[in-house]
C-alpha cells in the first residue's frame, strides 16, 4: 500500500503550490488540501483550529492500515507541527520546509506588520508584483498565488505567532525532516527547532530560498520521496 503523503501549502498559495508533486512521488498518495482562506476555501476564516481541522480531515481519509507522512511549507509547515502535537500517533513522518524559524520571536513581529498594512497597498497590487517575482523565478502561472488570499494573511500568522512555537516537536513522536534552502531566512531557527525533536534529520538544498517547493520541485520530491520510502519499509517489516 502506498503511503499516504499530506502537502500543505504556505501562505497566499493553496493546492496548486503542489501541482507537480503528485507526477514526482509515484509511490504515494499525494493529497494536497486548501487551507482557511485559501483557494477552494477563500471565504472561510482562518484560524488555528480550523486549518487544523483542515489537515486531520486529510489525515483521517488514510485508508487501515497506510501510514501518513504530513509535510508543510511556511504557513503550513507550522500548522503541520500543530497537528503534529495534538496527534501524536497518527503520522508515521512529518516534514517541515522553510518553516523553522520561531514565530514568537520579535523578527516575527515584522510579518504581522506588513500583513496589516497589506489592505492599504491593495491585495491585486501586492500580488502583482509577487507574480512578477515569481515569473522571474520560474514560476508556472497555474501555481501563482491567488490575490484574494492576501486577506487572511493577519488572521494566519497572529495564529501562528502565538499557537505554533518550535515547543510543539517535543511531544511528536515521529521523525521529523527540517527542510530549507540555503538562502530562506525562515532556517534562523532550525537548531532551536532540531533541539526539541526527538529523531530529526536536517536538509538544506543548495541555492534555494524560501520559494524552495516552486523553485525546486525535483530536490524537494527527492526530500519527500526518502520519507515516504522510509515508511513504506517499516510498514512492511
Amino acid at each position: 500500500m502506498r503511503p499516504r503523503l499530506v502537502l500543505i501549502h504556505g501562505t497566499r498559495m493553496s493546492h496548486r503550490q503542489w501541482a507537480p508533486y503528485a507526477e514526482l512521488l509515484p509511490r504515494a498518495e499525494v493529497v494536497a488540501p486548501d487551507l482557511p482562506g485559501h483557494g477552494s476555501r477563500l471565504g472561510e476564516t482562518f484560524t488555528t483550529d480550523a486549518a487544523v481541522a483542515v489537515i486531520a480531515d486529510a489525515v483521517a481519509g488514510a485508508a487501515p492500515g497506510q501510514p501518513v507522512v504530513l509535510a508543510g511549507h511556511s504557513l503550513g509547515g507550522y500548522l503541520a507541527s500543530a497537528y503534529a502535537a495534538t496527534h501524536p500517533d497518527r503520522l508515521a513522518a512529518l516534514v517541515l520546509i522553510g518553516a523553522s524559524a520561531d514565530p514568537g520571536s520579535r523578527a516575527a513581529v515584522v510579518y504581522k506588520a506588513f500583513a496589516a498594512v497589506l489592505p492599504r497597498i491593495g491585495y491585486e497590487r501586492m500580488g502583482g508584483g509577487v507574480d512578477r517575482l515569481l515569473r522571474r523565478l520560474g514560476t508556472p502561472e497555474e501555481q501563482l498565488p491567488e490575490h484574494a488570499a492576501y486577506a487572511a494573511m493577519a488572521d494566519a500568522w497572529t495564529a501562528v505567532m502565538q499557537d505554533c512555537r518550535p515547543a510543539l516537536l517535543s511531544a511528536v513522536d515521529c521523525p521529523v525532516v527540517l527542510v530549507n534552502g540555503q538562502y530562506d531566512q525562515m532556517r534562523i531557527g532550525v537548531r532551536q527547532f532540531r533541539a526539541h525533536c526527538r529523531r530529526c534529520e536536517e536538509v538544506t538544498v543548495p541555492r534555494a530560498t524560501h520559494l524552495l517547493p516552486l523553485t525546486h520541485p525535483v530536490e524537494l520530491a527527492g526530500v519527500l520521496g526518502r520519507a515516504v520510502d522510509a515508511v513504506a519499509d517499516e510498514s512492511v517489516s
